[in-house]
């Protein structure tokens, strides 16, 4: 509930489109990759394991050359919708959510963290409650 961004989430709760509400935060000149934290989880928990991310060293070879996932990587290069590579990827029996990671660092790397953020204690009052981003 941080008066800053308060509005925005009701935006959102109204159903306004997110790309929509991150323009309107582009506008009056906030960060609208905000719009893409867990408003449950406090904004310090969430930043904090970003800034650690950035500062560990990834391993294997980047999502996007990984053999069994850069069919799917080239289908996006050439211009098909992420939501049909998705389809593709669900039919062909993998985890269509391999498409949001980002293709330039290894899936082991990504994979690792995802199941690290979810052991780690979140801290805090949940983002939608902040008083820094409620308004």
């Amino acid at each position: 509930d941080d008066p800053e961004y308060v509005k925005y989430f009701k935006m959102l709760k109204v159903g306004l489109p997110l790309g929509a509400v991150k323009n309107c935060l582009a506008k009056d000149g906030l960060d609208p990759s905000i719009m893409d934290l867990d408003p449950e989880k406090s904004l310090k928990s969430q930043l904090g394991k970003e800034e650690e991310e950035e500062e560990e060293e990834d391993t294997g070879p980047p999502l996007k050359d990984d053999p069994e996932y850069v069919k799917y990587f080239k289908m996006l290069k050439v211009g098909l919708p992420l939501g049909a590579v998705k389809n593709c990827l669900a039919k062909d029996g993998l985890d269509p959510s391999i498409m949001d990671l980002d293709p330039e660092k290894s899936l082991k790397s990504q994979l690792g963290k995802e199941e690290e953020e979810e052991e780690e204690e979140d801290t805090g009052p949940p983002l939608k409650d902040d008083p820094e981003y409620v308004k």
